[in-house]
């Protein structure tokens, strides 16, 4: 798959409120990119229409030239972080990742590995609910890296962290880059 996000002419409104008037852009392989504005400018809602979540007024939004609805699987070609709340507060850490790859077709291995690379180690057996904002982070964080998918989208990532996760955080999307591997993160 051609890992390129494509934005042509976004338009969003949410009642009178512009959310989007035609947002154009074009993330290629190979780029990191951040999406920079305040609170209410629309990056959130832009990442919701290229995932399929909310509907655009007008425009289009597409992943390696299709939309986000059509890919078969989806964790293995967008991992993406939008609600670090989201997820089963009695299960653990593990267990939600397990849940998710499950849907996928991918296997235990694959969730512990995750579950590593995001320096949840310690916490895999824990109640995902008693986790703090920063490590919700990281656990959707994990979640996103399922599929191994070519193309990485995090809505604000470096919130509730505390510095080292800061750290970890700023590390970790230097190693994406390294690798050349698309990430688009829009950070207020």
């Amino acid at each position: 798959m051609e890992a390129t996000i494509e934005v042509e002419g976004l338009r969003k409104r949410f009642g009178p409120a512009v959310a989007l008037d035609g947002m154009t852009f074009t993330v290629a392989p190979g780029q990191v990119t951040g999406f920079v504005g305040p609170n209410g400018a629309g990056k959130s809602t832009t990442m919701r229409i290229i995932l399929g979540l909310d509907a655009a007024d007008a425009g289009t939004a597409t992943v390696g030239g299709r939309p986000y609805a059509s890919l078969r699987h989806p964790l293995s070609q967008v991992g993406s972080l939008l609600d670090a709340g989201a997820l089963q507060p009695s299960r653990s850490a593990r267990n939600h990742l397990l849940w998710l790859a499950h849907s996928q077709g991918l296997g235990a291995t694959r969730a512990d590995e995750v579950i590593e690379r995001a320096g949840l180690g310690q916490a895999a057996r824990r109640k995902a609910g008693g986790f703090s904002l920063g490590m919700r982070q990281r656990l959707g964080i994990a979640a996103a890296l399922l599929g191994d998918p070519p193309v990485l989208m995090f809505d604000e990532p470096f919130n509730g962290m505390d510095p080292e996760g800061i750290v970890w955080i700023r590390g970790f999307l230097r190693s994406l880059a390294a690798q050349a591997a698309p990430c688009w993160s829009p950070a207020t």
